[in-house]
């Protein structure tokens, strides 16, 4: 995937119809063994999407409907287990402010794409930390769609038990833990062993929840969570939406080990769209 530069493809804030066959991909390729996915969409064109996410139309689209195609049929048109991760961020790197304020670093055309990850994903997978700091529903709002598994990390048992994805009810709940902690009444829980290096092993459990029906995971947060699956090679998909504001001392997004020289750093491809005043970098991990 070719590296596209500034200016950005405008993504548009709404279109139903679109999104309608988004769905319906998404709900083809979630039985398995799926074939190819063959339909029209609204002006009359045919489009032919693979296993995987690879498509093709029958005429020229418009760019921004090729810009949805290109963030959404990669999770939607999953060949297998597959994991994509967003973080919303200042132009300084921030997530949120140093008191833990991320309430809203980026504009409602983030948010929008936010629940329209949720609705294409069998999972939505935060921290702990998150759970704690936001206390986030994790529920498909601003679009139509099936509300995913929530499924919370917690490698030491610091996620309030009085969360409202553990009270609310609103869609099940996964209690990711440490292989060796205690049980948790009334949560239902996955056991991960830990990796080497002490963090818990995220390739393990991607093979869990697909395992348990659940291939297409969307990382949803937090900084920690998210660099932690970087750091591991465990995604697949990395959106990373800059939003035009200065936080300062605030809470980091992607920590990744040091660079010794530029030759060294991670340089991403991928494309790059607009949301707004928003920029969202789709990134192919290294």
């Amino acid at each position: 995937m070719p590296s596209q530069p500034l200016p950005a493809t405008a993504v548009p804030a709404a279109d139903d119809a679109l999104w309608d066959t988004l769905r319906r991909i998404g709900a083809h390729f979630a039985r398995p063994g799926a074939g190819p996915w063959q339909g029209l969409l609204a002006d009359g064109s045919r489009l032919d999407v693979a296993p995987g996410g690879r498509w093709q139309a029958s005429r020229r689209l418009p760019e921004p409907v090729v810009a949805w195609l290109e963030l959404y049929l990669p999770l939607a048109a999953a060949a297998g287990s597959f994991v994509i991760a967003h973080l919303g961020q200042s132009l300084d790197g921030c997530i949120a402010t140093a008191s833990g304020d991320a309430c809203f670093v980026t504009g409602p055309e983030n948010l929008d794409h936010l629940h329209r990850l949720r609705a294409l994903a069998d999972a939505v997978l935060v921290g702990a930390g998150t759970v704690a700091s936001d206390d986030p529903r994790l529920t498909v709002r601003r679009c139509r769609g099936t509300h995913p598994v929530r499924v919370v990390l917690d490698r030491h048992g610091r996620a309030p038990r009085q969360a409202r994805v553990f009270t609310d009810g609103a869609a099940p709940t996964l209690w990711v833990r440490p292989a060796a902690a205690a049980p948790a009444p009334c949560v239902d829980s996955l056991d991960v062993p830990m990796a080497v290096g002490g963090d818990l092993d995220l390739r393990a459990l991607r093979a869990a929840l697909a395992a348990r029906g659940l291939p297409r995971i969307f990382v949803e947060g937090g900084g920690v969570t998210v660099s932690a699956f970087l750091a591991q090679r465990a995604l697949d998909r990395l959106h990373l939406t800059v939003a035009p504001v200065l936080i300062g001392a605030g809470r980091p997004g992607v920590v990744v080990p040091p660079a010794p020289q530029m030759a060294d750093a991670w340089r991403l491809q991928g494309r790059v769209h607009r949301q707004g005043t928003d920029v969202l970098f789709d990134c192919l991990p290294p």
